[in-house]
């Protein structure tokens, strides 16, 4: 087997390299300044910030002691506190034994136990805050589709004329009201019941008058988004394509694209695809063959379906006109959204352990290179999505009961806390050394999906 044909190719390498340098650096930064700002409200202190392993390349001491320093390898980060042998908080025995009495407190091993479980969660909770903060952020920004739905800008098509215009506000189409799209429940039905044909009746606001116009079906075959990994991907699928047929069968609706993907059950598709010109240049039209990709796909019960996909996703053939939301209405939804995150990731890691989904969903260092490369490639809005994800499933990875981890230490803290002391040296060397050695057996079985995985 030629293992090169797994690896990106030579013009994705940077691209793929450097954003995921950016967002790792932004998560760690993050998740190590929650450790260090936590730390020294609670009186310990800190000798080391570093953003990266390896030699220095720049380091700075501020007024407090603490040596803030940039490192060779941008791959992580850690504090090294008071009393530390090493970046994972291991005890230094013998700088124990030379601090003076007066100092233990703010030591990282001499602190109360309350300021060191504090600053142990501080790192996980501050990536959760993040994700929180990153999420609003978005939302506030893009605001939610006006109430009723109003055309901003209609997407390139190539088939038909269509009298629907910019500031068309769509009461009805195929003589079926428009919901709300805060009428979840409502909109999923409306667009069950919609005739599936290529030309619809749109009654439209305009001016003033209602009248009626002749439209495309709303959700056409329109690729708004390409996963990465994905088949669709992997051939060069780029957003504003138009599938127009599959093996040579036309189609207009995004759902008969669907259908027909699931029901090949993995078979070789021929994609006929019609692309827009940049910027006023010709149209052209292409073909693909892709073969797609079985697919374990969150439900909302907790459980995931396996279902055949090309990665691509779509929307109306126009955008709609926003309006504002509050700060408050951001909020939540972002808090719903890192919940949902951590919640998913749990569910999926289960399903995996137990076999219930294939092994090959858990990605290594490669994998979330290439997903960082592509959601950069599709845009700003698509790669700051990405931080706040991934800066969730940093803070909840870290909280798991390993040792080396946050999750270890905690534990450690509450075997304390139930026992009056905490575990010996030695044991916490060898449970030490052993969670190392988990968590890169992890780290190897992870990078061979990254090589061997479809």
């Amino acid at each position: 087997m030629d293992i090169t044909q797994f690896l990106p190719t030579p013009e994705n390498f940077v691209l793929y390299l450097v954003t995921f340098v950016i967002a790792l650096s932004i998560i760690v930064a993050v998740h190590e300044y929650g450790h260090y700002i936590v730390g020294r409200w609670c009186g310990i202190k800190a000798d080391v910030f570093s953003i990266g392993f390896g030699p220095v390349l720049w380091s700075r001491v501020d007024k407090r002691g603490t040596k803030w320093q940039f490192a060779a390898l941008p791959f992580g980060g850690y504090v090294k506190f008071y009393g530390d042998a090493n970046a994972a908080s291991a005890k230094d025995g013998e700088a124990m034994q030379t601090v003076p009495e007066d100092q233990l407190r703010h030591t990282m091993h001499g602190a109360p136990l309350w300021a060191r479980t504090l600053t142990v969660a501080a790192g996980p909770v501050f990536n959760f805050i993040l994700s929180i903060i990153v999420f609003a952020g978005l939302f506030f920004y893009e605001g939610k589709a006006s109430d009723p739905l109003t055309v901003a800008d209609l997407n390139p098509l190539p088939q038909g004329t269509y009298a629907i215009e910019p500031g068309d506000a769509i009461l009805r189409i195929g003589g079926l009201d428009v919901p709300s799209l805060d009428d979840g429940a409502g909109f999923t039905a409306f667009r069950e019941n919609l005739p599936e044909e290529p030309d619809l009746t749109y009654e439209v606001r305009r001016d003033g008058a209602e009248i009626e116009v002749n439209g495309p079906y709303p959700w056409p075959p329109l690729v708004s988004r390409v996963a990465p990994k994905s088949a669709a991907f992997d051939i060069g699928l780029e957003q504003g394509d138009v599938i127009t047929a599959v093996d040579g069968a036309p189609i207009f609706a995004f759902d008969q694209l669907k259908r027909l993907v699931e029901g090949g059950e993995g078979k070789p598709l021929l994609l006929t695809v019609w692309r827009p010109g940049d910027e006023g240049g010709e149209a052209e039209t292409l073909t693909f063959t892709l073969v797609p990709k079985r697919t374990d796909e969150p439900q909302a019960d907790g459980g995931f379906k396996t279902n055949w996909r090309i990665g691509v996703a779509s929307g109306m053939f126009f955008e709609a006109t926003t309006e504002p939301i509050g700060a408050g209405e951001a909020l939540n939804g972002a808090v719903q959204a890192t919940w949902r995150t951590i919640t998913t990731s749990l569910s999926g890691l289960w399903h995996l352990v137990t076999g219930a989904i294939g092994s090959c969903n858990m990605s290594g260092p490669i994998g979330i290179a290439e997903v960082s490369g592509a959601a950069a490639s599709q845009g700003i809005s698509d790669f700051i999505l990405f931080i706040a994800g991934l800066s969730t499933a940093v803070g909840l990875l870290n909280l798991f009961p390993i040792p080396v981890l946050d999750g270890g230490h905690l534990v450690f803290y509450a075997y304390e806390a139930v026992t009056g002391k905490p575990p010996s040296d030695k044991a916490l060397n060898i449970l030490m050394a052993l969670g190392l050695a988990i968590l890169l057996s992890v780290m190897l079985f992870a990078l061979s999906n990254d090589v061997f995985c479809p």
